[in-house]
This record gives C-alpha cells, sequence and structure tokens, in this order.
C-alpha cells in the first residue's frame, strides 16, 4: 500500500478526520491535525502513512516503524513507539478496513478495464438482448439471445454469455468468464476466468463397454451479493438447480459440482472441491482445499478445517477435521494419541539389545 502504482492516490485527511470515520480514540488530541497520506504495513510506512497492529507476531515490526499513526487495541498501546500516534480501536483491523474502504473505494468493485462508459465497438450483442441504461461491456465480449443484464452491471473483455443468462443490476462479470444456464441476482461480483453453467459430471458407468451420458438440464442460481473468485466453475443442475446462496463469498479456483445447495453468508476458502448434489447449511466456513462427499449435508454454521476431506454429515454448529475429517477435538486426541504411540515405540526400539 505504500506505493498503489495502479489506484488513484487517496486525498490528504487528518488523524481526527480518521478517528471519527472509524470511531477510534485518538490518543493524543493534540495530533489530530495531523496529516494521513495513506496506508502500509508496519515495516514499509513512512510518516505519512497509516498501519495498524494486532498479532504479537509482529511485534518487532512495531517497535521499529517509521508510520505515523496506527491502529491499536488498549492492550497492546503501551507497546506502540512515542514517535507514532495512537488510534485506540476496539478491533483494529476492522477499523484499518473501514478507512481502507473509504480511502480505495475503486478497489472495492472493478469497473470497465479500459475505461469504457458503455458498449465497446468490438462488443458482440445479439439484437434480441437487453440491456439497461448504464451497463459497460468491454473489449470482445459476446453476448447472446433473450440475455437480460441490469443497470450498473460491467461485463469484462472476451467475457461470453449465453442465450437466455440474466444478470441483475451492478454486477461484474469478470475477463474471460463464461456464463450458461444461469440466473444472478444483484451485486454480484464474478473475477477473471470463471465458468458458471457448464453441465456437471453425471454418467451412468457401464464398465469396459462405455459410460452413458446423464443429461444436464437445470441451471445455476446466483442471489445477491455473492462474490465468486477467479478461475472458480460451477456446474449447473441436473435435475434439480445449483445454488449459491446470498451473501456467500468464495475464493479462487473452487469446483462446485452440479445440484450443490450453498446457504447464505458462506466463506469457501481457494481449491475447495464440492462433489454433486451436497447441501451447506447458512453461515458455514471451509478452509482451503476441503474436499466434500456428495449427497452430504452441512449444518448452519459449521466450520471445516483446510485440508481435511468430508465423507460424512456434519452437524449444525460443528467443528470439524482432518482426513477423513470429524470432531476437531476427537482428531488432535489421536494425533496426540498416534504420536504417543510412535514415541514410546522409538524409546522401546533404542533399549533392545541391551542387557
Amino acid at each position: 500500500m505504500a506505493q498503489p502504482t495502479f489506484f488513484e492516490q487517496p486525498p490528504v485527511s487528518t488523524l481526527a478526520e480518521i478517528a471519527a470515520l472509524t470511531n477510534a480514540h485518538l490518543v493524543d488530541a493534540a495530533r489530530g491535525g495531523q496529516p494521513v497520506r495513506g496506508l502500509a504495513s508496519l515495516d514499509e510506512a513512512g510518516p505519512m502513512h497509516l498501519a495498524f497492529f494486532d498479532n504479537l507476531k509482529y511485534a518487532d515490526q512495531l517497535a521499529s516503524t517509521m508510520a505515523g499513526a496506527c491502529i491499536v487495541s488498549a492492550r497492546f498501546e503501551a507497546k506502540v513507539p512515542a514517535h507514532v500516534a495512537v488510534l485506540r480501536a476496539a478491533q483494529p483491523f476492522r477499523a484499518f478496513v473501514t478507512i481502507a474502504r473509504e480511502l480505495y473505494a475503486s478497489a472495492l468493485r472493478p469497473q470497465s478495464w479500459f475505461g469504457y462508459v458503455g458498449i465497446a465497438p468490438s462488443a458482440i450483442i445479439d439484437a434480441t438482448a437487453h440491456l439497461e441504461d448504464g451497463v459497460i461491456v468491454d473489449p470482445l465480449a459476446v453476448i447472446g439471445p433473450n440475455v437480460e443484464i441490469g443497470a450498473g452491471t460491467v461485463i469484462g473483455a472476451g467475457a461470453v454469455i449465453g442465450a437466455n443468462v440474466r444478470i441483475g443490476r451492478d454486477c461484474n462479470v469478470g475477463a474471460r468468464t463464461a456464463i450458461q444456464y444461469a440466473l444472478l441476482g444483484n451485486n454480484v461480483l464474478i473475477h477473471p476466468g470463471c465458468s458458471i453453467g457448464q453441465d456437471g459430471y453425471g454418467f451412468v458407468f457401464f464398465g469396459p463397454d462405455g459410460h452413458l451420458k446423464v443429461p444436464q438440464t437445470g441451471r445455476v442460481l446466483i442471489q445477491n451479493d455473492v462474490e465468486i473468485g477467479a478461475g472458480t466453475t460451477i456446474d449447473r443442475g441436473s435435475l434439480r438447480d445449483t445454488v449459491i446462496g446470498e451473501g456467500t463469498k468464495i475464493d479462487n479456483q473452487v469446483q462446485i459440482g452440479h445440484n450443490v445447495t450453498i446457504g447464505r453468508h458462506c466463506l469457501l476458502a481457494a481449491q475447495i472441491g464440492l462433489a454433486g448434489s451436497l447441501t451447506i447449511g447458512d453461515n458455514v466456513a471451509l478452509g482451503a482445499k476441503v474436499g466434500i462427499n456428495n449427497h452430504l449435508h452441512i449444518g448452519d454454521g459449521a466450520q471445516v478445517t483446510a485440508m481435511s476431506a468430508v465423507k460424512d454429515d456434519i452437524p449444525a454448529g460443528g467443528r470439524w477435521g482432518g482426513h477423513f475429517a470429524k470432531p476437531t477435538r476427537q482428531w488432535f486426541r489421536e494425533i496426540v494419541a498416534v504420536e504417543r504411540l510412535v514415541r514410546d515405540s522409538s524409546t522401546d526400539t533404542k533399549g533392545e539389545g541391551r542387557e
């Protein structure tokens, strides 16, 4: 953040303005007029930058920082060097993000990569498509028959929108994304290179004589305020729809199989693989590289540790992890028991052959 080359430099703010915006307490009110030009990490900040601190792992960086000001909790306030102005906040990172969203609002939602306002001359739009006022279409995008796109939506370069797709208002479809057989709500953010609505992996297995492909005739339904990371694939349903619930945030390179239902406000980290026909409740958090077998049910509020393999239903509020996944307390006890067995076995082996 010290040199945000690709983003417009924010206007100079004062510490008093930042304190008011974040509901933080400026410990030395006399420094209220001190200017802040931007944000930076503790180790890269200069006298005109604002930083934050909320993890003792970075205590050495706090001690040596050249930042002009730092947001900290009351717990760590005494560790801030005397030359650094202190803004006290109950949740320092949240306060820091609040000011970052204000100073760098353009980074929250991509606009045209090429500065277009309206339709690029090289875009191909079927005559039966309906685009509301204010839609931006970047170069080489293709929009098919009977597509509907709401006001304020941006279609990225090279994106392909298949026939009859509906995209709501204030959405972003990233460059090289392909969407078919899908209905999208409002304020949906899709990063580049996604594939949404292609057929799922459905076959009747015949063995040595080959396999019979099952028609995939469902849709993908993406509700309001969903964000989908770059390179993610979401298969359309076979008989019923694949559904992504309101407010869910999906990281890069996630595979979501056909007929999957994901609830509201879930968090899915990178490289997750979700097999077909499973159901995930509301407010579920899945760590990176989690794999979940088909036809399972993950209850509301469940959390699964990164790199876990799930083969059983998880109850609401469950905390599971491991391979295969199980309640984390059980998993940790088993790890400790195995480590103890190995340690004891090693000790016994060293004693062999002695009189």
